[in-house]
């Protein structure tokens, strides 16, 4: 019995009714493909699509004080743009041109890239200014790519940023927190700052709806708009699109049978389906190669495409595909606006996607799968008409795609708040609830954050900063319960450590990521001679130190031999000098507790007290307040050994269960004693 998707046009008769570390392997990546690599940089700037709008532009940007500008991936908006400005005299007297990126990578690789085509050293002319790194000259730098929680600093120091002549805010598609933020306060700051140009880039973003927002015109006069729009537009060509007669069941069985019959009955033309994780992917992509090629004048070649990929694999699929095979790659929602895979002509839209979610009541993060937006279904369908007409398959009825939200919203509608409203805080704003959000949070988030905040000693109970816990959380570059933890520090005499442990939270994994079976179980051995039972915070610690303990020469082979990410053990280093610069600033003492570890345990449990809990005689963990169940993350050392009663926790991650992750073993009393306006003893009779 045949049970793949059958499909026909919309309207057709027959009664028919697109997810800590700075990629989210389900939305982003940190590849950047560049297809015109071989010609020399005047003449790759020549044929970027951006190219031909530069004096159109410049005009926009000089008559309105806010542009937002839509074009595709790939187009040269990010790199060229700041470089026209530069050249038609918006940095002449001093100015700066800044452009913020959502993530550290981008911004970084952009400003080398940037650097690179204006020949010029980097930290020059150009230069980047990212979280515990900062590579500018204040005499020379005139183009300055950083992330949105580095200008939001800046706003401290400078609140009308008047060293800037023009901010462009990059990839606001993604509707990060930091992204919606920053929009509110530039808005509040271009009231008063007229000679500040705003030009907001994107891929795909609702273009009238910001243009609405930054409008300060009154007068339904259309020649005194004070904002405007201008879409950089590819080749594209027409697509048609398809749905299934009937719901499918299981959408990785019916994209997997989608592409087997574009592969058998349509013309040579490369294949792009979306599903929503990378289990999902590689279960497709296995599921493709097992099925056979039944064909025999040309083959399929499946490959998948999701951001934690190494980029050694990224790359396949901007490549053509061998002589004699046609390329299907299955991918996660990257591929929707973070890069243009070349050569597609068939896509197969799941209508679903991973998004993070944050619940209120038990103060907890998810990661929940969701229906896709119309406007991501339409982006979906756009990658299948760039190089000749297009198909999309769409596994939704025509019925369901009508009843698809206009947008998904921002990150600001979803996550958890406490250091958004910590920032906001710091820049002045006191009424929190009615700041000028583009899209507001819900209520409950912003009473949960404000709760957070007032239980780590950050606010007061009129909601005003204190003095001086308060001030120097929202100065520290980190999260509030991170950042609490360190100023405690200094009260346990254990701040080196706790610094140390602060910096190895920020980076991704100290440990390489090892698949193959015999490998995976010597680094499985190897890893033991770091783990201790109080935890994963101790164990990081325990590699960090043994790191420091190996002469500078030998400490990458040593990495190798342990199997410990080199790399992540240079950045820790390079983030503990910018966190020692700024407790001097502060006048905390950078000690060590002299392998006093209990000091160190009860310092960790005095920063993430809200996040503790305990294991109930069913078996599973629950916090103290709210009453959430929670498992520990297979990845954390303490999975394997005898389950502690006792624990406080980082960050959670919701996929199949509420996995806790990033453990410390504590005592109750600590609890009760470091935070007994949280925590009291319940006596029982």
């Amino acid at each position: 019995m045949n049970t793949r998707p059958r499909f026909l046009k919309p309207s057709d008769d027959g009664g028919w009714q697109e997810d800590k570390t700075d990629v989210d392997t389900e939305k982003n990546t940190t590849f950047i493909f560049n297809s015109n690599l071989s010609l020399v940089l005047e003449q790759q700037r020549v044929r970027l699509p951006i190219y031909k709008n530069r004096n159109h532009i410049l005009y926009l940007i000089k008559k309105y004080q806010v542009l937002v500008l839509v074009g595709e991936t790939g187009c040269g908006k990010s790199t060229q743009l700041p470089q026209y400005l530069l050249e038609a005299g918006w940095c002449d007297g001093g100015k700066i041109i800044g452009i913020t990126e959502p993530r550290r990578v981008a911004a970084t690789t952009l400003a080398t890239r940037v650097a690179e085509e204006k020949g010029s050293l980097l930290g020059d002319v150009v230069g980047y200014s990212i979280r515990f790194d900062d590579c500018t000259d204040p005499e020379t730098t005139k183009i300055k790519y950083m992330t949105e929680g580095m200008l939001m600093r800046e706003m401290m120091a400078d609140p009308l940023l008047r060293k800037y002549s023009v901010i462009m805010l990059d990839e606001v598609h993604e509707r990060n927190l930091n992204t919606d933020i920053l929009m509110g306060l530039l808005k509040k700051i271009l009231k008063k700052q007229k000679n500040l140009k705003l030009v907001i880039a994107s891929a795909t973003v609702d273009a009238e709806n910001l243009r609405n927002f930054f409008n300060f015109n009154t007068t339904r006069v259309g020649d005194k708009d004070t904002a405007t729009i201008l879409s950089v537009e590819g080749r594209l060509y027409p697509v048609e699109k398809f749905y299934v007669r009937e719901p499918v069941a299981d959408y990785v069985k019916g994209l997997v049978d989608t592409v087997m019959k574009i592969h058998t009955s349509e013309p040579l033309g490369d294949i792009l389906g979306f599903l929503t994780g990378q289990d999902e992917v590689d279960t497709a992509v296995s599921l493709l190669q097992d099925m056979g090629q039944p064909l025999e004048q040309f083959k399929l070649y499946v490959l998948p495409m999701y951001g934690s990929l190494p980029n050694s694999e990224q790359i396949k699929v901007f490549r053509h595909a061998p002589k004699g095979m046609r390329k299907a790659v299955i991918a996660t929602n990257i591929a929707e606006t973070s890069v243009t895979i070349p050569g597609v002509v068939y896509v197969v839209d799941n209508g679903f996607m991973k998004l993070r979610w944050f619940n209120a009541d038990s103060h907890t993060d998810s990661l929940v799968i969701v229906p896709i937006s119309q406007a991501a279904a339409e982006q979906r369908a756009g990658r299948a008409g760039r190089v000749k007409p297009g198909k999309v398959y769409r596994l939704y009825t025509e019925a369901e795609y009508e009843k698809l939200p206009a947008d998904n919203g921002g990150e600001m509608e979803r996550c958890e708040l406490s250091r958004a409203v910590l920032q906001l805080k710091a820049l002045g704003v006191e009424n929190v609830a009615r700041f000028d959000f583009p899209s507001p949070p819900p209520p409950r988030n912003l009473l949960a954050a404000l709760e957070l905040l007032h239980a780590a000693g950050a606010i007061d109970s009129n909601c005003h900063l204190t003095h001086p816990l308060g001030f120097r959380m929202a100065e520290f570059p980190l999260g509030p319960l991170h950042a609490k933890a360190l100023l405690a520090s200094d009260e346990f005499h254990c701040s080196q450590e706790i610094s140390s442990i602060l910096a190895l939270l920020q980076v991704e994994n100290i440990f390489t990521v090892v698949t193959s079976g015999a490998l995976s179980m010597k680094a499985r051995i190897k890893r033991r001679q770091f783990e201790v039972v109080e935890g994963d915070l101790l164990t990081a610690l325990n590699v960090y130190t043994a790191f420091l303990g190996v002469k500078e020469e030998e400490r990458k082979g040593w990495c190798y031999t342990n199997f410990v990410n080199y790399k992540a053990m240079k950045r820790v280093t390079q983030i503990l000098i910018q966190l020692g610069i700024l407790m001097k600033h502060f006048n905390l003492s950078l000690v060590s507790s002299k392998g006093n570890t209990e000091n160190v345990l009860k310092c960790i449990t005095a920063g993430f007290f809200p996040n503790a809990a305990y294991l109930h005689p069913s078996g599973v963990y629950k916090t103290i307040r709210g009453n959430q169940d929670l498992f520990i993350h297979p990845s954390s050392v303490l999975y394997t050994l005898q389950q502690p009663q006792w624990i406080v926790y980082c960050e959670t991650l919701h996929t199949q269960k509420m996995y806790m992750r990033d453990l410390t073993v504590v005592k109750p009393e600590w609890l009760h004693d470091l935070a007994p306006h949280f925590y009291h003893k319940r006596v029982e009779r």
